[in-house]
């Protein structure tokens, strides 16, 4: 009977954890495949044997009282011993898994990725390692979708109660244009209002706009969308257009003069911070654990 009561009461805080980092009723209830109601019973056990009301109703969404931003604090470090307790039994006790599944933002540079891959690839040969790039938001509800292990992006959109992050690598995103393109031959900072007759290169998220992370757009401009940065740099060096990529991906350009940063009020250089970022339930298999243990010290 005791184990039962301990087995529902960390069952319990589950559901609260659910519904704070979801944000409703009917998230959690998608997220634990449980209905509302049963999830509804669940915190009303949890407020009656605690004697706190931990969730305010007043409002649309559910919100933590102050006693209930106590004791979450509390629960979720619970949580995340459970869990990891979880992962130490599996790493002790399970062989190399089947697939990895990594997804990675598009703008982030992949020389020391594939490098780390290639060697795991060599320890762990029977492991398939799935690496796919996303764009705007992508990576972020592949992972909230459980599609894959973890990502690498920014964490725009994620909660920081939701997920484990570790920073991976800083990107800066320039805007840029051929030299012999509108913009280019001004000699003053140019405003949204100036931009708005030139193409403005674009890449579609790969999301459904969840995680929206689309930045630097100059509102009611032309505009023209691709799918991925490879055509948006062949568009801008064909002087059809301008936008922002990943220094990395135009240094060469740069120093060659074949591409030139555009001076842009609206749209400054910006330096974009990507993470390395998993879900804090459901542990890594030995070979994603080793992936991201030699990614999170690179």
């Amino acid at each position: 009977m005791k184990k039962q009561e301990a087995s529902m009461k960390l069952e319990q805080l589950r559901v609260l954890d659910a519904i704070v980092t979801q944000g409703s009723f009917r998230k959690a209830s998608e997220v634990l495949y449980k209905s509302q109601p049963a999830l509804s019973q669940a915190i009303k056990s949890l407020e009656e044997e605690t004697g706190l009301t931990l969730l305010s109703r007043e409002s649309y969404r559910p919100v933590l009282t102050p006693a209930g931003k106590a004791y979450y604090r509390q629960a979720r470090g619970l949580l995340d011993q459970v869990q990891a307790l979880k992962e130490l039994a599996g790493k002790l006790s399970a062989s190399q898994e089947a697939e990895v599944r990594l997804s990675v933002s598009a703008t982030c540079p992949l020389g020391n990725l594939l490098s780390v891959i290639g060697e795991l690839k060599e320890a762990y040969p029977a492991t398939d390692i799935r690496l796919m790039s996303d764009a705007m938001g992508g990576s972020a509800e592949r992972l909230m979708a459980g599609e894959v292990d973890f990502i690498i992006a920014t964490m725009d959109g994620l909660s920081t109660e939701a997920v484990h992050a570790s920073p991976y690598t800083a990107v800066n995103i320039i805007p840029v244009a051929h030299p012999g393109y509108g913009p280019a031959s001004s000699r003053k900072r140019l405003s949204n209002a100036e931009m708005r007759p030139y193409v403005q290169v674009v890449v579609a998220g790969t999301g459904q706009g969840q995680y929206d992370q689309s930045r630097d757009v100059v509102p009611e401009s032309l505009r023209w969308t691709v799918s991925d940065f490879a055509a948006k740099k062949e568009i801008v060096l064909a002087r059809m257009g301008w936008g922002g990529l990943p220094e990395h991906l135009i240094a060469r350009e740069l120093e060659a003069g074949e591409l030139v940063t555009l001076d842009l009020k609206g749209y400054p250089i910006r330096r974009s911070q990507l993470h390395l970022v998993r879900r804090r339930e459901g542990a890594l298999g030995v070979v994603a654990h080793e992936l991201w243990e030699r990614l999170s010290t690179n």
